[in-house]
């Protein structure tokens, strides 16, 4: 069998706290004829290998977008306009297809929000799992799909050898997603980009998932980057958090301090609409407004028409993201000053 980089070979190789992705300064533009939109807007963050970092906010924030800019997955009229993203030492600006090639899978894997749609109906679970493995390695068939079935039997899938002649409709929309996983986790690679991976499944299938990834993702040393809009579901699991309003990070911060004492009124607002067995009987808090679509957003702080702590300069004037102290960002010009985010 071809050679793997186990859990503790990459631990020696990689120091637990050595930076996998920097990204810094992203804007990724849509260009609608002579019309530039800004989708996302000077983005910057870091994730750590061994560490998993939460990307949150409402559906448009931003966070499918920038995943799809770290991975080059951009097609026209989408591009990136500006800024830097470094996975170690690489810049992926400007990549070859080649390169990106050797990158995609490899160094960076990603699992998709709907399986169903991400796997091909036409060939059978088996295929795409050692296509995936001998595009990267030189291995044999034999070879190739002894490494498929070791990695389905570790994602949880019981009679894996049998099951890679099964198509991706033949698998329940759980085996799917862990069929992905599979996918994008049997090469080892440095960083797995996990995009809303739990969405449209039941609560029992999403908590496997959840724990799934987790116990992967340390047993492998991986650095990962979790996107979802339910801050419930990556508190859960992430170390810290980035929020996203409007295609800019709002609010960065380890998770504990995310959930006892949100900063941002956005963060606290995502909180405190979250349904929960704890406030039986009261009502839930809900944001008034909406994201604003691309067309809608203006250059003072774009959060402001939905804030209850909005001043007048938040209505003419752009805060900036504010430079790391410790684990900690904030883009706010009247930040909350109080204690738990919920009740």
């Amino acid at each position: 069998m071809g050679a793997t980089v186990s859990s503790l070979e990459r631990a020696v190789a990689e120091p637990a706290d050595a930076t996998v992705l920097d990204v810094a300064g992203l804007r990724t533009v849509i260009g609608i004829r002579e019309k530039q939109l800004v989708a996302i807007d000077d983005v910057s963050f870091s994730v750590r290998s061994g560490e998993v970092l939460g990307l949150v906010g409402e559906s448009g924030s931003g966070k499918s977008l920038t995943l799809l800019s770290i991975l080059g997955l951009l097609a026209p009229p989408v591009r990136r306009e500006a800024g830097s993203i470094r996975l170690g030492a690489r810049e992926l600006g400007g990549l070859s297809r080649r390169d990106w090639r050797h990158i995609r899978g490899r160094e960076v894997s990603m699992i998709f929000q709907e399986p169903l749609t991400s796997l091909d109906p036409a060939f059978t679970i088996g295929r795409q799992l050692t296509e995936t493995v001998r595009s990267h390695k030189r291995v044999n068939a034999a070879e190739a799909e002894a490494e498929a079935v070791e990695m389905l039997e570790r994602v949880g899938i019981a009679g894996a050898a049998r099951r890679l002649g099964a198509y991706p409709h033949e698998f329940s929309g759980g085996m799917r997603q862990r069929v992905m996983i599979a996918m994008a986790l049997v090469l080892r690679p440095k960083l797995l980009l996990a995009d809303e991976p739990v969405t449209a499944l039941d609560v029992t299938t999403q908590a496997q998932i959840l724990d799934l990834i987790s116990s992967l993702q340390r047993e492998l040393q991986m650095a990962v980057i979790l996107v979802s809009h339910d801050l419930g579901v990556v508190l859960d699991i992430a170390d810290r958090v980035a929020v996203m309003y409007a295609g800019q990070i709002v609010e960065v911060a380890e998770s504990g301090a995310i959930y006892s004492a949100p900063r941002h009124h956005y963060t606290h607002g995502l909180l405190a609409s979250k349904l929960s067995l704890s406030r039986k009987g009261e009502p839930v808090e809900v944001m008034p407004g909406r994201v604003p679509s691309l067309g809608e957003r203006q250059e003072h702080c774009r959060f402001a028409p939905r804030c209850p702590a909005a001043l007048e300069r938040c209505l003419i004037e752009m805060p900036e993201l504010d430079p790391p102290v410790g684990s900690q960002q904030l883009r706010c010009f009247n930040p909350r000053t109080e204690g738990r985010g919920r009740g």
